[in-house]
């Protein structure tokens, strides 16, 4: 029995969500990857998955199973790659995961540069902003903002993250523009809140250097980035969004910056991939690709381009 083969079938299979997906992707017939997962599980003498007419499910042993599988595989892969030449080409595929908003807005903006340059690297993409298990989906990379707490993980800080409170220039014009925190009660919010925990994200201050939450209340909720600088532009009140989706707003004085930015410490954007001995060229070039990049942009470990701005000064 091929057993280590047949981990891998076994793994694909849970990440294209069924055999006949599996087996396309494998190259094989779904009869032939069936009897493998069997011969398998046979093996095993337990079974890895609930089977119906529509669909197959991990049972609990199998997802148990799928995290050693995929660890067994990944260090042989690492492996593998230790014993290749030191000048390996960068080739083959890599599973990208992707906080939404800035992987629409730094991102993808960036891909068709790297492809070109690239051209034997395959990407495969997916968004999300809630937390991601990188070693249980077999993630190669993912890009996120917050700061790091899996030590399995290691992280490469992008830039800082920059918190602006903006406004469109007809609100403030229609209602005047805050100038201290007291003055935030006095005017509707449009507020983010987390899918994961349902909380509302609080609007962050600096206080004679100590970070300040506030809850000024809010007219509008919304559980996407994008659409708290969209409902901003169109004069429905005050919100405070990071740099990278503030960005093109402020470029076009759709919205305009209210006070100055806002630099959490230990808070920043980040290149985060498994912790691993040797870091397969694929993944390093696209790293080094993307903090080329952002760095001809305005932005680099230790700033953005939002130090550079000025905040409201009145109408024009």
């Amino acid at each position: 029995m091929d057993k280590l083969n047949l981990l891998k079938q076994f793994v694909v299979s849970v990440e294209q969500g069924g055999f006949a997906a599996a087996a396309n992707h494998l190259g094989l017939s779904p009869s032939t990857l069936s009897k493998g997962i069997a011969r398998l599980e046979e093996h095993l003498s337990f079974k890895l998955f609930h089977r119906s007419t529509r669909q197959v499910s991990l049972t609990e042993a199998g997802g148990r199973y799928l995290v050693t599988a995929r660890r067994i595989l990944m260090e042989l892969e690492q492996c593998e790659q230790q014993l290749q030449q030191a000048n390996e080409e960068p080739k083959g595929r890599i599973k990208v995961n992707l906080q939404v908003s800035y992987g629409r807005l730094y991102v993808m903006p960036l891909l068709q540069s790297f492809s070109q340059q690239y051209p034997d690297i395959e990407l495969e993409l997916s968004f999300n902003d809630s937390y991601v298990d990188m070693l249980e989906q077999g993630i190669d990379l993912t890009i996120r903002s917050g700061s790091l707490e899996d030590r399995r993980l290691v992280a490469r800080k992008l830039s800082p993250v920059d918190f602006l409170i903006c406004a469109a220039p007809d609100y403030l014009t229609k209602n005047g523009c805050p100038l201290t925190a007291a003055q935030f009660k006095d005017h509707p919010w449009i507020r983010f809140r987390y899918r994961q925990t349902g909380r509302l994200m609080p609007v962050t201050m600096s206080s004679g250097g100590v970070e300040q939450h506030y809850d000024p209340g809010q007219q509008f909720i919304v559980d996407d980035g994008e659409a708290l600088a969209e409902l901003c532009a169109q004069g429905l009140g005050l919100t405070q969004l990071p740099h990278f989706i503030a960005r093109n707003w402020l470029k076009d004085n759709r919205i305009v910056p209210v006070l100055p930015y806002y630099r959490p410490q230990h808070h920043g954007v980040y290149a985060i991939y498994p912790k691993r001995e040797f870091l397969p060229a694929k993944v390093r070039v696209l790293i080094e690709f993307l903090i080329q990049q952002i760095e001809e942009s305005g932005e680099s470990v230790y700033r953005t381009w939002a130090e550079e701005l000025e905040s409201y000064s009145g109408p024009t």
